[in-house]
């Protein structure tokens, strides 16, 4: 599940060049903007049926803690 997710979180911030991984600060990527929020969270929201605020979001730093709150929300 874990793989499913990179994959998912690498094609809608449209990374191609390189890989991802769970430790990473998402927030630093070149890609993330205010765009990129929207998309991982409707992402989120049609793969995993799980819907997350803007206020919650703000608190996750790493894709690892983006993953865990849909697992402990899912």
């Amino acid at each position: 599940m874990e793989q499913k997710f990179l994959d998912l979180f690498k094609e809608t911030l449209e990374i191609e060049d390189r890989e991802i991984a769970l430790t990473d600060s998402f927030r630093n990527f070149d890609e993330w903007d205010s765009l990129a929020l929207l998309s991982v969270i409707a992402m989120i929201d049609e793969e995993y049926d799980v819907i997350i605020e803007s206020k919650e979001f703000q608190k996750l730093t790493t894709i690892g803690e983006v993953f865990n709150y849909i697992q402990s929300n899912s």
